[in-house]
């Protein structure tokens, strides 16, 4: 039997930020192994609920173990539906590897029709920040 985990449409969450308000993000994330989207408030939030959907699905499996002050698990965000699309942007996220407590992968921001790679979280959220910081075409 086929492990799932390897088909690269697993591989790929839809992050839409419906809101970007003085660097404060809010939106969801779509992924074929969530059942349904997956709302986020901030960015710590953001990375929290990307850090559990890439531990539940175990791909990639993070080269080292996450050290926390407190092993009390963050609550739950709650779910938003609506249409695979962001009000203030959409990225196309694909995380290959979890080395170094951090990230390392591609974003693509469907709008701006740009594909980067990036090998840290910080790096993942300094161009997002600045595909969210561009006036969109018939701006909002």
């Amino acid at each position: 039997m086929e492990d799932k985990r390897w088909d690269s449409r697993y591989c790929d969450t839809v992050v839409c930020v419906d809101e970007c308000a003085d660097g404060a993000w809010r939106g969801r994330l779509i992924n074929p192994g969530l059942e349904e989207p997956v709302a986020f408030r901030g960015v710590m939030q953001f990375l929290l609920e990307m850090e559990r959907l890439l531990d539940d699905t175990k791909f990639p499996e993070p080269f080292a173990c996450t050290r926390t002050f407190a092993s009390v698990e963050p609550p739950m965000a709650g779910t938003a539906s609506g249409p695979e699309q962001g009000r203030a942007a959409t990225f196309s996220l694909r995380i290959l590897f979890r080395q170094n407590a951090s990230w390392q992968g591609s974003v693509r921001w469907l709008e701006g029709r740009r594909e980067e790679s990036f090998r840290s979280v910080l790096e993942l959220l300094l161009m997002m920040n600045s595909a969210l910081s561009q006036e969109r075409p018939g701006g909002e």
